[in-house]
């Protein structure tokens, strides 16, 4: 690591950053821990409609992917997207106001968490299919493509969703239109209660985009740094005009498939022993060490949790949507 006082820039691997981007991304990852253990203990109330599946484990991926994207890029999520939309720039308190299904969510209340969505910011939604969000950014990029304007797309697809054969459809078709476009799969080793090393027949889902002509890339998904620097060569190839490819990032989702998963697949030590060695907080906090006192990173995670308790009070007192409303926004109208 190094560093230049004059500009207030760190080098960390191959990237140089400025302190307050460094802050900046921390505060994102914060945010999106913070999220996930508050509904972690919400769900327990019986208040929130529907299923939540928690990203808490996998900050870095999102994070490191989203901050080499403008607001206009677009993004796919999955059905676990609460970080997704966070890295984005999907706010926290319509957010939490859409979990709780009130009116003032991102959809009105009708999306619930596996249906977020905000084309403001260029979240084309969270995804209730498996491997569903490979062919929606292939439209993305199409657009992007057809108008010149250097946008990216990019897909957010776990281990299992990695499996699905529309999943390479979309690959496929990315290569033969040469479109702006980045596959990241999230491996956390575990498809719902399936093992990766079971469900991936070749064992390397990166290896597969070979077989499509695609680029590809495996990085530690619980390292910030490195999947940012692998998000950062494949966005300025897709926006060069140079064509799609592919990451894989590895880490370990530290909760159930869903909220209420007994978690039988793990023992509770290999779970701690996952907390005590992948968290990307810990990891982050270990990397900058050196250039950023550690109570600053705790007044960030202070305030983090302070604002998404502050969503969540706000979310409860919030207003249902009305009745009439149960026939809007379901159809487009051409």
């Amino acid at each position: 690591m190094t560093s230049t006082t004059k500009t207030r820039t760190v080098t960390i691997g191959t990237g140089t950053y400025t302190l307050e981007e460094l802050k900046g991304a921390y505060r994102r990852m914060s945010e999106i821990r913070a999220f996930e253990d508050r509904l972690h203990i919400e769900n327990t109330t019986g208040d929130i409609p529907g299923f939540i599946h928690l990203y808490a484990g996998e900050e870095a991926i999102a994070v490191g992917v989203c901050d080499n994207l403008e607001h206009s890029d677009y993004i796919a999520s999955t059905h676990r997207g609460h970080g997704h939309c966070l890295a984005k720039g999907c706010g926290i308190r319509p957010m939490m106001c859409e979990i709780f299904g009130k009116d003032e969510g991102l959809c009105r209340g009708k999306g619930g968490s596996m249906h977020i969505a905000d084309l403001s910011v260029g979240m084309l939604g969270a995804n209730g299919i498996v491997g569903g969000g490979p062919p929606l950014v292939v439209g993305a990029a199409l657009s992007a493509q057809y108008l010149g304007n250097s946008g990216v797309a990019v897909s957010f697809t776990g281990d299992g969703g990695s499996n699905q054969g529309l999943v390479f459809e979309a690959m496929n078709m990315a290569v033969v239109l040469n479109l702006p476009v980045i596959f990241v799969f999230e491996n956390n080793g575990m498809g719902e209660a399936t093992g990766a090393e079971f469900a991936v027949g070749s064992g390397d889902i990166a290896g597969r985009a070979a077989g499509f002509g695609l680029p590809a890339t495996v990085v530690d998904g619980t390292d910030y740094f490195a999947v940012r620097e692998a998000a950062a060569a494949a966005v300025a190839r897709a926006r060069a005009g140079e064509g799609p490819s592919v990451i894989e990032a590895t880490a370990i989702r530290f909760y159930g498939h869903f909220e209420g998963d007994a978690g039988l697949y793990r023992t509770p030590e290999q779970l701690q022993a996952f907390k005590d060695s992948r968290d990307p907080l810990k990891i982050f906090r270990e990397r900058t060490a050196d250039v950023i006192d550690v109570a600053e990173l705790d007044a960030i995670d202070e305030a983090a949790t302070t604002e998404v308790d502050t969503a969540v009070a706000y979310a409860r007192a919030a207003a249902w949507p009305a009745p009439e409303q149960v026939l809007s926004d379901v159809y487009a109208s051409y």
